[in-house]
């Protein structure tokens, strides 16, 4: 049960004992206590230390605007971890921890972190070895979000399509003739779908690893049509069904 609450649930709920707690005696605490550690799955250190923080909270735990937390390392740790990070080919934390003592001393050996190396004291150094896994994915993820913001997508999907266009899975028969595509288009436009901007129309045989690829105009349900059939009359083989690319056979 403890897994299916939220943690404004458990803070209500602590509420709701923290109560009862600050009458009772020293049996009734711990039995309080316990079905606190039922409800919650806390332990019971835990559970006594929200008690009396719930004792002292006002208002409901939702309105409730937790502090943030202090920045442990200092800024100068923060930019070498950057640097350290893009020279690494942009690891994630966790991996990025097991090499960095290795990592960094190659690096300052051959003095491969220009422009932040005059910020790499020895008190710095011993920052960016210490972090943690989680640590170093938390303070890189402004610096992640902020140079690969997230993608948009120029489709939407549609249930009409998806309940007539049949899927492959992997319990199926592997393809075996080539002939057979698989087609996706890309748009070649930032983050944004305003203005003037190209699209790739990429098909795939997965049978024969062949891809072609044909560069469309913004309006891909009027130029779509002439990519298919460039394809369609280039491509290397064919199935034996594909006799027009609305998918009609013979």
């Amino acid at each position: 049960m403890s897994r299916e609450l939220s943690m404004a649930s458990r803070r209500e709920i602590t509420k709701k004992f923290a109560r009862e707690y600050a009458k009772a005696g020293k049996v009734e605490k711990s039995r309080l206590l316990d079905e606190l550690v039922h409800a919650t799955g806390w332990t019971r250190d835990h559970a006594r230390r929200a008690i009396r923080a719930a004792n002292t909270r006002k208002g409901a735990a939702s309105q409730q605007q937790r502090k943030p937390r202090p920045r442990k390392y200092s800024y100068d740790a923060l930019v070498v971890l950057q640097e350290v990070w893009r020279l690494s080919g942009q690891p994630s934390g966790k991996y990025l921890a097991a090499i960095m003592d290795d990592t960094l001393e190659r690096l300052v050996r051959f003095r491969e972190l220009g422009k932040v190396e005059p910020r790499l004291t020895p008190e710095v150094l011993n920052e960016v070895q210490s972090m943690s896994a989680a640590t170093i994915d938390r303070y890189l993820k402004p610096h992640k979000d902020a140079a690969y913001p997230i993608a948009l997508s120029g489709t939407k999907p549609s249930h009409i399509l998806r309940s007539s266009v049949p899927t492959r899975t992997s319990m199926d028969a592997p393809l075996t003739t080539a002939g057979f595509l698989e087609l996706d288009t890309v748009a070649h436009c930032g983050h944004t779908l305003k203005g003037e901007f190209l699209r790739t129309l990429t098909g795939t045989d997965p049978v024969a690893g062949w891809t072609m690829l044909r560069t469309i105009r913004n309006n891909a349900y009027v130029h779509i049509h002439g990519a298919l059939e460039w394809m369609r009359s280039h491509a290397p083989s064919r199935s034996p069904g594909w006799t027009s690319i609305t998918g009609r056979s013979s």
